[in-house]
């Protein structure tokens, strides 16, 4: 089982975990990662884009000119999409870009992720992360403490509405607790700051 250093928020080490081999010492599968992180962003997507075909725009129901005769281009309508304010060949239409991956998928991606800031020495464990009132200074110093980088994910066992207030200030951190922890968000930081009863729980989710 592999072996991380625990931290208090002064950065000091106060002892050591061990993590569960199945979870963050496994082989990271990278094509997992890559679907995982773009069903997530495809998920994310909004779809609300829309644009005109030649039937919905307005006018052009007469013809510009005769067929023959002008040298000119025969042409059916002032709104076809070759015209300025004519329709959009092909135009974009509202949809819905969400789908979702099989559940041993997202397991393993979930698992890769984390095994991979265990392998590039970005995961730092705290033996307790606790806030009596929403405090930004709190937590920039203990980023300073713990030499955290700048896009810096911190993982709380549950909701804590003081770590979340605290930390949602910092230009690129992030805050999350276990049942909402994700693969982009793991892989999209360059610090993965955990406490120690959330490795625990993850252990307990994905074990």
């Amino acid at each position: 089982m592999p072996k991380i250093n625990v931290l208090n928020v002064s950065g000091q080490n106060v002892g050591e975990i061990e993590l569960n081999d199945s979870i963050f010492n496994i082989e990271v599968n990278e094509h997992v990662l890559y679907e995982a992180v773009k069903c997530q962003l495809a998920n994310k997507r909004q779809g609300t884009q829309s644009a005109k075909t030649r039937a919905e725009v307005r006018g052009g129901g007469r013809k510009p000119w005769r067929q023959k005769g002008t040298g000119r281009a025969r042409q059916g309508s002032i709104r076809s999409v070759q015209w300025v304010g004519g329709g959009v060949a092909f135009a974009p239409k509202p949809r819905d870009y969400s789908y979702s991956l099989p559940k041993k998928v997202r397991r393993l991606a979930m698992k890769s992720a984390l095994t991979s800031k265990v392998q590039d020495n970005e995961m730092i464990v705290l033996d307790a992360l606790a806030i009596d009132a929403p405090k930004t200074k709190e937590i920039t110093n203990l980023f300073k403490n713990v030499n955290a980088a700048k896009k810096t994910l911190v993982v709380t066992a549950d909701n804590d509405v003081n770590v979340v207030k605290s930390v949602r200030n910092i230009e690129g951190a992030n805050v999350c607790h276990v049942s909402t922890l994700n693969v982009y968000d793991i892989l999209n930081c360059d610090s993965f700051i955990i406490t120690k009863d959330a490795v625990k729980k993850v252990e307990e989710v994905y074990a």
